[in-house]
């Protein structure tokens, strides 16, 4: 595995996939550090798909940054990803990137619980964002603004499209099933990877393996739910309080969570599923714990109870697919491909265009990746 990633490097160095980040989150900050990180020790290199063999970490340049944090605005973005309230583990400083963070519109950005922890400077003027991207001779943009902003993500989501970036909405936010938005895409030969990033090894694809083995194994899933809780500001957002005091779930979230993990089931329309962010918890933070149980019924018809506990840090755990999500991205943009790569997004994401079994949708991507499959 190193060999091959270092074969790569020396082989495709000069190709730089010009990156803009919508949203300096927690994410945002694992994926610079992990990049960079790579770049300089390519030998500690984990957590990416080998099968995209057309470009490495090494090839990702990042070039911009949007944000509406007025601690952010105004920095690199080797700067900006410590500022809080991102809270991710810190396992690298990058040097200076020359990749300034400008102010964006808010739109529906701070419209939840999260507008407590953001700071805004109304004094601070909102960028030309299309403009800005365009002349970063963006290749790619990702957006990983707040889940419930779909004004926003669609707004940075044609700015990105008009400018001549392709765009990963690692969001709940429609885009990938945003007509609107796939037919700007089409026509102007830019693609689309979407919607909500699944993450590497997280509760979505763990609770969706597990009830995916039930009729695998002949057994009757019945009833499941997952419980999250975490520290970081993803968590402040997602639980929302009510006039009446009561914390609500963003149901963007929930829709695309439970439609993950039920999909490809039968009985998807009678199953029980319950799923839910349960608690912001401050101290944890990038931390995040989840707890799954799947009832159900073997032979006989005797009942069968799975219980599974997991703790991940949350930004790392998407970030690393948001990398293979950028090098399958430009993999498109060199063959002029615009609109919905299907199959990446099926991979890649919780609530794609298309669900597919997970080992279809690999199957699927290499053949893209391979050109075998258009998208």
């Amino acid at each position: 595995m190193v060999k091959y990633y270092k074969q790569i490097i020396e082989d495709n160095m000069a190709n730089k996939i010009n990156i803009a980040i919508i949203g300096i989150g927690d994410c945002a900050s694992a994926l610079i550090q992990g990049v960079e990180n790579y770049k300089k020790n390519p030998d500690k290199i984990i957590g990416l798909l080998p099968e995209i063999k057309q470009y490495s970490v090494n090839n990702i340049n990042f070039v911009l940054g949007i944000d509406v944090n007025s601690n952010k605005v105004g920095k690199d973005l080797s700067e900006a990803i410590f500022i809080e309230p991102n809270c991710n583990i810190k396992l690298f400083e990058p040097k200076f990137l020359d990749a300034p963070v400008i102010k964006g519109p808010v739109k529906d950005g701070l419209n939840s619980n999260i507008k407590k922890i953001i700071p805004l400077d109304n004094n601070q003027l909102d960028s030309d964002v299309s403009k800005e991207i365009k002349k970063k001779n963006v290749d790619v943009a990702v957006i990983l603004l707040p889940t419930g902003s779909h004004n926003a993500v669609k707004f940075y989501a044609m700015a990105a499209l008009n400018a001549g970036a392709c765009v990963i909405n690692g969001m709940p936010s429609y885009v990938a099933k945003d007509p609107e938005i796939v037919k700007k895409a089409e026509d102007l030969s830019l693609s689309l990877i979407g919607d909500d990033v699944k993450s590497q090894i997280g509760a979505t694809i763990i609770h969706r393996s597990l009830a995916n083995l039930f009729p695998m194994r002949g057994a009757i899933l019945d009833r499941t739910i997952q419980l999250d809780w975490g520290g970081s500001s993803d968590f402040c957002n997602l639980l929302t309080p009510r006039a009446n005091g009561k914390l609500v779930y963003e149901e963007g979230k929930r829709q695309a969570k439970t439609e993950a993990v039920v999909a490809n089931l039968q009985n998807k329309d009678t199953i029980e599923c319950q799923i839910s962010a349960v608690d912001y918890i401050p101290f944890l933070k990038n931390q995040k714990e989840a707890y799954m149980r799947l009832e159900g019924r073997i032979f006989g018809g005797a009942p069968v109870r799975v219980d599974i506990t997991m703790f991940v840090e949350d930004g790392n755990n998407s970030a690393g697919v948001i990398a293979d999500c950028i090098r399958v991205s430009k993999i498109a943009k060199d063959r002029k491909i615009g609109g919905v790569l299907h199959s990446a997004c099926s991979f890649f994401n919780k609530h794609p265009p298309e669900q597919l079994e997970d080992y279809v949708a690999k199957i699927r991507l290499v053949e893209f990746i391979e050109n075998k499959r258009e998208r």
